[in-house]
């Protein structure tokens, strides 16, 4: 009886050393777990950057899993073929294999289910016929999904447990808590490289508005028996009007009013090289016809057929009172005379970039004391209201004959303030831009 008894007792003692193993066993593996999620919480709040963040993931699910390769991986949608791109991938150096990776099939589970896949044999899972294909070295994996705010971002897969039977319900347990964490700082990775990307972007265009302000004439030329006044307001931080005074010499003033097709950036870098075009052929001495066929050959060599400009050229004479003009396809400006009857200026040709060649034509008109020229461009006449109804050129020559008091900058103010009126909120469509030039 007591030989019985002493094995009862020995047995009872096995089953409790056991028992208290294997509780040691799990503490020390949630110990363990606790201490790899508290680094991998460490260095998401820390300020390392994206890419040593999920190395030291994918490094720690490695050592910890007991397994050959780690691998994160980020689900690009837009791209059918190939929709996983590998961000990091880990391996450990006691094993020199290439690189595994998730094939078409198991891609396409993991995109269909979005849920955790574990397999610990995978040449006999009926699901994935992979053959000798890219997994041909894989035994096992385990892969589970990158979610953030209900939406997966990607996977966290890690191949081959080196020993045991291979991966755990713990090693899912654990692998989904990380990818969950992994999946909320690739999201804001992509959000602060978003925010990056839209700071830089803001930067470039406000450099590129202080440039194209700086192209702009600072202010109107002073001529005496002449009061000259200009102002172009792009729809956009930049955009495609433009309009420069140039001196040929004291009694000569060239100036322009030009209009690129389109709005924004693009429109802004051929607008620059329109007025740099134009700047040289003026200072080199040519005539207003030769300038702009220049011109035009230079904008229909460089740029898209899409692409065109129009242009209003002018050169005004003080000593004999002339202006010599060539229209490129522009809005016909209003020459309003005290007592003659208004004229349009439409003698020139088509807009410049249309054709490689094309003969354009020079006219003259005095100016009688006076006397106002008023040219502007589409986004004046073209504005809108919110009854679509267009401001129209016929309201720009009633302000100018209404206001025949006003200086050219007071004219320009007044004929803007109206376009803004009529678009009765409405935000601006195009860009804007006056010159007004007036015999005193």
């Amino acid at each position: 009886m007591a030989v019985k008894d002493r094995e009862e007792k020995s047995a009872d003692m096995q089953e409790e050393n056991q028992r208290l193993h294997r509780e040691n066993l799990r503490l020390q593996r949630a110990v363990e777990e606790l201490g790899i999620l508290n680094e991998i919480a460490t260095a998401i709040n820390s300020t390392l950057a994206l890419e040593r963040i999920l190395d030291l993931i994918t490094q720690r699910c490695v050592h910890h899993l007991g397994a050959e390769q780690g691998a994160v991986l980020l689900l690009e949608e837009h791209k059918e073929e190939r929709p996983f791109q590998t961000l990091c991938r880990v391996g450990d150096t006691s094993h020199k294999r290439l690189p595994f990776r998730l094939d078409d099939q198991l891609a396409g589970w993991m995109l269909r289910y979005r849920s955790p896949l574990l397999i610990n044999d995978l040449g006999s899972d009926p699901r994935f016929a992979t053959g000798v294909g890219d997994l041909f070295a894989v035994r096992s994996l385990l892969c589970v999904p990158m979610v953030c705010k209900g939406r997966m971002t990607g996977l966290l897969a890690v191949f081959n447990k080196k020993a045991g039977a291979g991966f755990s319900e713990d090693d899912q347990r654990l692998l989904a808590i990380i990818a969950s964490e992994s999946g909320q700082v690739i999201d804001n990775a992509r959000l602060a490289e978003k925010e990056m990307a839209l700071m830089h972007m803001q930067e470039e265009m406000r450099l590129a508005q202080e440039m194209q302000n700086n192209l702009l004439p600072k202010e109107a030329p002073r001529l005496a028996g002449y009061d000259i006044a200009g102002k172009s307001m792009p729809a956009k931080e930049v955009g495609g009007d433009y309009f420069d005074f140039l001196a040929i010499d004291d009694k000569r003033l060239a100036f322009c009013l030009g209009d690129v097709s389109g709005k924004g950036l693009p429109a802004a870098l051929l607008m620059a090289n329109l007025q740099a075009a134009v700047r040289s052929q003026t200072m080199s001495g040519t005539s207003l016809t030769a300038c702009l066929e220049r011109a035009n050959s230079l904008l229909f060599r460089n740029t898209s057929p899409e692409k065109f400009a129009t242009l209003f050229f002018g050169c005004l004479d003080t000593s004999l009172h002339v202006l010599h003009y060539c229209n490129a396809g522009h809005n016909h400006p209003f020459l309003i005379g005290v007592k003659a009857e208004p004229l349009r200026l439409s003698e020139g040709g088509l807009a410049l970039g249309c054709f490689e060649s094309f003969p354009f034509a020079e006219n003259q008109v005095p100016l009688d004391p006076g006397d106002r020229l008023v040219v502007f461009s589409d986004g004046i006449s073209e504005a809108v209201n919110p009854a679509d109804e267009e401001f129209g050129e016929a309201s720009v020559y009633e302000l100018a004959v209404a206001n025949r008091g006003a200086s050219a900058a007071e004219l320009i103010e007044k004929i803007l303030k109206s376009v803004s009126a009529h678009a009765g909120g409405r935000p601006q469509m195009d860009d804007m831009t006056l010159v007004v030039i007036q015999r005193e």
